[in-house]
């Protein structure tokens, strides 16, 4: 099942942070609180993902442990049953890659394909296709690459995430949270703003790695991967996924660094990537080197780390670019700032003459240092301005491409774009930015009924009729994140 690791591998051991005690976001860290998330049940639907059978409960046991195990029979763990439980939680109304299967058309003889899948891959038939390289627009105007994969290669690569999960949920820090079972960007905010709330963060490191995605070293991947999987089988495949290629225009080209954004097992290998490149270390540094506290939480490539001293802070930066460095990646000069912020912040800055302290994006939030009407600290969070101007611009164009259906199916689309805006972003202080939303997408679907006909005798009392019946009211539906934070760790954590 698994063998001893080679004493020179790098692992770090996971230890508390530096001057714990107080169960804000560090306490959040512990790696107790991994464990308990990684064992909680998802929830249902697509998204969740595959449940972890009782199948890997000996592979979680003698992860956790021994964590110099190295795992030499993983691939029998993806049998059938598996490879099905993938193909049902897949989304069915995704794009197709470069075989263009649907996920209707795999259904239709699902059964027969499966068998024949795991036929392949057991014997080592199985290829992997190139993905279809495919363009989005970002909030500042840029397009993001994604890599669509063929609907097989979907079904096998979620399948194998799950076994792998089972190993490397042991393994990753608490203050990791993207794309981990049981885990959301929500927990992330909550802990960041915890952090700030109750630890001595006064300066703030944002930033950003340049094209994290696309600039993965393959090999660097693989040896990370050894250092827990040595099933070669599990490994070729996974390089296999790798080094497939992409297809733009029609045209063939090779990948000889970066993983498909898009594709089912890049969030894993992102994950395990920052988890020797950045988190062992970034965690190792703090007991090592600060002086005073320090806070980290990241979310994928997206991060933010807050510190008690400014020189801690500018030591960490110069070191964070060195060890990037060393594994074919760099900060995005654009982005990387350290800022003055806490709560402190605002009263120094006040003293120095130099105003407010800066905001810092995370999440799709901007944090700002704000005060209560007594006078005390508050975290703000509102909606990022460029990404609500994005889908706005994007709502106003998709509202005009259907203004001649119905108006039921127009007001339940609407609804339901709201309700997920809501569901995202109605966090505390944030009241009027949704409400901004609702009222901007309530305008937009008024200007299209309106183009309808060049006699229309829809007037604004009616409309607002119409936005009470079919789109929900704007109202906050999160608690407050520090309240949220201690009711998840006094349920799941094992440190009080």
């Amino acid at each position: 099942m698994h063998e001893r690791g080679q004493s020179d591998r790098p692992v770090v051991p996971a230890n508390p942070p530096n001057n714990a005690g107080v169960p804000a976001a560090e306490a959040g860290e512990e790696r107790g609180l991994g464990k308990e998330n990684a064992s909680s049940k998802p929830r249902p639907g697509r998204s969740a993902g595959v449940s972890v059978p009782s199948a890997l409960s000996r592979v979680r046991r003698m992860a956790k442990q021994d964590k110099d195990a190295r795992f030499t029979a993983l691939l029998h763990h993806v049998d059938i049953d598996r490879l099905r439980e993938a193909f049902w939680a897949l989304n069915p109304k995704a794009a197709t890659g470069v075989d263009g299967v649907t996920w209707q058309d795999y259904a239709e003889d699902l059964e027969a394909n499966l068998r024949d899948l795991h036929a392949r891959v057991h014997r080592g038939a199985y290829r992997a296709r190139p993905s279809r390289r495919v363009y989005i627009p970002k909030a500042d105007g840029r397009q993001r690459p994604l890599g669509v994969v063929a609907l097989e290669d979907k079904v096998l690569q979620r399948a194998v995430v799950e076994v792998l999960n089972s190993i490397y949920e042991e393994d990753f820090l608490g203050f990791s949270y993207g794309f981990r079972p049981g885990r959301s960007p929500h927990q992330a905010l909550d802990a960041l703003a915890a952090g700030i709330l109750r630890k001595r963060v006064n300066w703030v490191l944002d930033a950003d790695i340049r094209g994290f995605y696309d600039a993965i070293d393959h090999e660097w991947t693989l040896t990370f991967l050894e250092h827990r999987i040595a099933d070669r089988r599990v490994l070729r495949l996974i390089r296999k996924w790798l080094k497939a290629g992409v297809i733009e225009d029609g045209e063939w080209s090779e990948t000889p660094e970066g993983t498909a954004q898009g594709a089912s097992v890049s969030p894993l290998l992102a994950n395990v990537y920052l988890h020797y490149v950045f988190d062992l270390w970034a965690d190792q540094w703090r007991r090592r080197h600060a002086r005073g506290e320090m806070i980290i939480v990241r979310f994928a490539d997206d991060y933010i780390v807050g510190f008690q001293h400014e020189a801690d802070a500018r030591r960490f930066l110069e070191e964070l670019r060195g060890r990037l460095a060393r594994f074919s990646l760099e900060l995005a000069p654009e982005k990387a700032r350290l800022i003055e912020f806490g709560r402190f912040a605002a009263g120094r800055r006040a003293e120095r003459g130099v105003g407010k302290p800066e905001t810092f994006q995370f999440l799709g939030f901007t944090h700002i240092c704000e005060k209560t009407r007594q006078g005390r600290f508050m975290l703000k969070r509102i909606t990022d301005a460029k990404r609500l101007r994005a889908k706005l611009h994007k709502l106003k164009a998709e509202v005009r491409r259907r203004m001649h259906l119905p108006i039921p199916e127009q007001g339940l689309w609407l609804g339901q774009v709201v309700r997920g805006h809501l569901n995202y972003y109605a966090v505390p202080g944030n009241i009027h930015a949704v409400a901004t939303f609702r009222d901007q997408a309530t305008r937009h679907w008024y200007q299209a009924l309106r183009r309808r006909s060049q006699r229309s005798r829809l007037n604004w009392e009616r409309m607002h009729r119409l936005a009470a019946r079919w789109l929900p009211p704007a109202k906050i539906v999160h608690p407050w994140p520090d309240a949220r934070f201690d009711a998840r760790i006094q349920a799941r954590s094992p440190v009080r």
